[in-house]
């Protein structure tokens, strides 16, 4: 069993680069699929989500290459099937997005469950709805669905809930759909927009992405074209968060601030300085950590992914810290872990409660998600010895190479093989020979 390894980091200093984000580039590469001839996309990270979408294009006929560049580009002409395999489509949640490009070019699409980090319940109702909208059917199976339509057509959608996946999908549907689509109570994050704006560079007629009203009227061929997706704003959060956990200073290069304003306002409520650039911000501990309280919520709000590596910087704050979690109220797997560190949280329907300065202890814990799986890696930078993180391929969903970046800023973290460690009777000991 691989395990990531963190030994006892304090005061990390360094820069890191961060990489396209993830949460954009699922929805883009399923968004390719509208066109009519090759896109280009660059920052797309070789997460491992990219790499199972490689494989499900692979045996539909969609062509997905990375070049020696890093450029991915995608021909989707020779798409021979739209019947993807349940088990790749399911390991990852957002293969819906394929539903919503390819249906009004092939009429019929079948994809796996929801799959991916699992917070209980994330329910896909606000999909199904907007899609029957436009003309489509629904049949589920045991391990797919399908969805079928003779022909999309424009509808007015009013979302009960915000919800940034299916604002995503309905306007991917409406895009190729007759006639004009309106999406009321619109998730208004800026993956909507990236994606809005990628749509609109091949041919989409698109309006309003980044409000909570977007119009969309139907076009019938797009071109190709080539998109830089937008820099991964939950992954430069964690390691503006982790300069207040560890101490010290860390920069995050190739941002847009503008996405981090939640987080950058309670970094600073709570001690931390932050110095905001152009396309940088540089997060430095001033020795001092002032309890505080989040309650997330849909964008512009403090975002649910930043939820958890932000409850392990309450565990080193001064006095109580109070964590609501309004978009996943079981998005609390990680709560379990940190207190087998020492850390002393409680939880009750859907709110945590942080008693600060807990002197954390290294010890063996398993990440249930990505940003739990962080999250357990700043906990592990100031526990004392040694912390060892399983479940490490949740965290490689979403980053290319973790341990590289946290290294870059001085984190002790490596990634090792814990069963040979665990079960070898002489590993650590001086070999006496025969």
């Amino acid at each position: 069993m691989k395990a990531i390894r963190v030994d006892y980091s304090p005061n990390i200093n360094g820069v890191v680069k961060i990489p396209g984000s993830k949460n954009s580039s699922l929805a883009l590469l399923a968004a390719a699929c509208l066109s009519d001839e090759t896109i280009t996309f660059k920052g797309i990270p070789n997460i491992a989500d990219f790499r199972v979408i490689c494989e499900m294009g692979e045996e539909v006929g969609l062509k997905i290459k990375r070049e020696i560049t890093g450029d991915v580009s995608i021909d989707p002409r020779s798409i021979s099937s739209t019947d993807f395999d349940p088990v790749k489509s399911s390991s990852f949640r957002t293969a819906y997005y394929f539903v919503g490009a390819l249906l009004a070019k092939y009429g019929k699409v079948s994809v796996g469950y929801p799959g991916g980090d699992n917070f209980v319940s994330r329910p896909i109702d606000q999909h199904i709805k907007a899609l029957e909208m436009m003309g489509a059917e629904f049949t589920y199976h045991k391990d797919y669905y399908e969805v079928e339509a003779k022909e999309l057509h424009g509808a007015t959608i009013y979302f009960d809930t915000i919800t940034s996946g299916a604002t995503i999908n309905a306007m991917l549907a409406a895009v190729r759909a007759k006639g004009k689509t309106v999406l009321l109570n619109a998730a208004r994050d800026p993956e909507v927009i990236d994606t809005a704006i990628f749509l609109k560079t091949i041919g989409a007629k698109i309006s309003g992405a980044g409000t909570d009203t977007i119009r969309i009227t139907g076009v019938t061929q797009l071109h190709g074209g080539t998109h830089r997706v937008i820099p991964d704003r939950l992954i430069a959060g964690s390691f503006l968060i982790a300069a207040g956990v560890a101490g010290g200073s860390v920069t995050v290069t190739d941002v847009i601030p503008e996405h981090l304003g939640s987080c950058i306002a309670k970094l600073e409520e709570i001690g931390l300085e932050i110095d905001i650039r152009d396309n940088s911000i540089t997060a430095r501990s001033t020795g001092k950590l002032l309890a505080s309280r989040i309650r997330t919520g849909m964008y512009p709000s403090f975002a649910t992914d930043l939820q958890q590596p932000m409850t392990t910087l309450f565990t080193q704050a001064s006095g109580k810290s109070i964590v609501a979690e309004k978009i996943y109220p079981n998005r609390f797997q990680h709560v379990g872990q940190l207190r087998k560190m020492g850390a002393d949280i409680r939880v009750r329907s859907g709110v945590a409660f942080v008693k600060g300065k807990s002197n954390l202890i290294g010890t063996t814990v398993s990440a249930s998600d990505i940003r739990a799986g962080i999250s357990l890696i700043l906990a592990g930078m100031v526990a004392e010895g040694t912390t060892y993180i399983t479940g490490i391929e949740h965290i490689e969903r979403g980053y290319e190479d973790a341990v590289n970046a946290f290294q870059s800023v001085g984190v002790r973290i490596t990634k090792e093989d814990i069963n040979y460690k665990f079960n070898n009777p002489f590993y650590g000991k001086a070999w006496k020979g025969c």
